[in-house]
């Protein structure tokens, strides 16, 4: 089951939380107790068992791209609805 990193937009702590690609995780912070959790990127966990000799770096590299692909999807609509402004 994949693994998936959230940070509280109120207090910053991050939480890692593991389950399914498709279910969402919308829970209070269970430091502050608000409900703004955003996932954000994280790296996979690697069996250390299997021999890392085996997988080329180009393999590693898009089996973390797809891993992420989602979490990156979101946050680059994120970006696209975002508007700053000026102080």
């Amino acid at each position: 089951m994949p693994r998936y990193k959230y940070q509280c937009d109120e207090c910053d702590k991050v939480i890692v939380v593991l389950h399914c690609i498709n279910d969402e995780y919308i829970e209070a912070c269970e430091f502050c107790g608000v409900a703004k959790m955003k996932k954000i990127l994280s790296t996979p966990l690697y069996d250390l068992s299997v021999d890392a000799s085996s997988e080329s770096t180009g393999d590693l590299t898009k089996e973390y791209i797809e891993s992420n692909r989602e979490i990156l999807q979101q946050m680059r609509q994120e970006s696209k609805e975002y508007t700053h402004e000026p102080s």
